[in-house]
């Protein structure tokens, strides 16, 4: 069992739903943490797997409009 405080922190995404304009970028990088329903639908699971972190930093990356925060969850770490 993990005790250190970096072993407990989540990293959790924000999609800004009002600037997203559906270019889809982020579902094509992350696309078991992206969804596009319909044209202009996003679905998202806010809490990021470890296993697809880096996929989603990417996904932040290369959204044409900067919708999408990536960070800690509030008290993450915390024991």
């Amino acid at each position: 069992m993990q005790t250190s405080r970096t072993a407990a922190r989540r990293t959790r995404i924000v999609v800004d739903l009002n600037r997203c304009q559906a270019y889809a970028q982020c579902v094509f990088l992350a696309p078991r943490v992206f969804e596009l329903h319909g044209e202009e639908a996003l679905r998202y699971d806010p809490s990021v797997p470890d296993d697809q972190l880096e996929r989603v930093r990417q996904a932040a990356a290369a959204c044409p409009v900067q919708a999408i925060l990536v960070g800690e969850e509030p008290g993450a770490g915390i024991p």
